[in-house]
């Protein structure tokens, strides 16, 4: 029987050969999963841009419009389109104008003429400019007006859609 020994020295190139090879791979496989979480990131936020973007439109005319006679329809027809503090902002805003609608008698309906990306942040959040025109009739003007208004909605994820987290006139 003939027996196959292997010097210590080739033994020992051999062994380097193989951490060598091992570290390599380790090397390569973490650049690759880093290309790839990257990548996944990036794919994650393009997606939530979209899904924002068409959110935009129905919750700024939603938010943005009410009418004295159904007041309170009309902000409760917002509310699916809020998320976050800006809930209670709104709350707030809305509860403050009431009075002032109902007295007036104000009509105001909002329509959107353009959206676009203003930000896309790596925390979720997602701001959109909203051109919006609020077609306005109250007791006081005659008529109706047109106020262009440009908001910055900042949205996030919420499900399958997006939600409304702030508004900013500008």
């Amino acid at each position: 029987m003939r027996r196959f020994t292997l010097r210590a020295g080739r033994l020992n190139r051999i062994q380097r050969i193989v951490v060598a090879l091992a570290a390599a791979t380790l090397v390569v496989a973490a650049i690759g999963g880093y290309a790839w979480f990257g990548h996944h990131q990036a794919n994650e936020r393009d997606s939530t841009a979209r899904v924002c973007a068409a959110a935009a439109t129905p919750a700024a005319q939603a938010i943005f419009s009410y009418d004295y006679r159904t007041f309170d329809a009309s902000v409760a027809n917002a509310r699916p389109f809020i998320a976050g503090d800006f809930a209670s902002e709104y709350a707030k805003t809305t509860a403050s104008l009431k009075a002032t609608a109902v007295s007036v008698k104000a009509v105001v309906q909002a329509q959107v003429s353009a959206v676009g990306l203003v930000d896309t942040a790596r925390d979720g959040k997602v701001d959109v400019m909203v051109y919006l025109n609020q077609y306005r009739r109250n007791a006081n003007i005659s008529g109706e007006k047109v106020d262009q208004d440009r908001v910055v909605l900042t949205m996030v994820r919420s499900g399958n859609g997006c939600k409304v987290d702030n508004a900013a006139a500008i």
